[in-house]
């Protein structure tokens, strides 16, 4: 299973909306990354931003269940997602 480009920024906005909806989880987030409640307004259609909240969210299972769980989408799917965002292709290590 692949993701387009187009198909994992419109699921990883769809993250950042349950991210932004779990409160103290995104505390956590903005705490961890950096960001500011003005760059998760602002930037939600940044492919990088977006990248950083799936990041986030693959850090802990509990947080891949909870929003594939509100999503209706299988566990194994974000790590599909985060593979079509910028940064995310797997590393050439020979």
């Amino acid at each position: 299973m692949s993701y387009s480009k187009d198909q994992a920024e419109v699921a990883a906005i769809q993250a950042l909306g349950w991210l932004s909806n779990q409160d103290d989880l995104l505390m956590t987030f903005l705490g961890a990354t950096g960001s500011s409640l003005e760059d998760v307004r602002t930037r939600g259609g940044d492919p990088e931003f977006l990248a950083s909240v799936m990041d986030f969210i693959l850090m802990d299972d509990e947080w891949v269940r909870g929003y594939c769980d509100a999503q209706n989408l299988a566990y194994e799917k974000v790590q599909y997602i985060r593979m079509a965002l910028p940064g995310g292709d797997l590393p050439n290590w020979t």
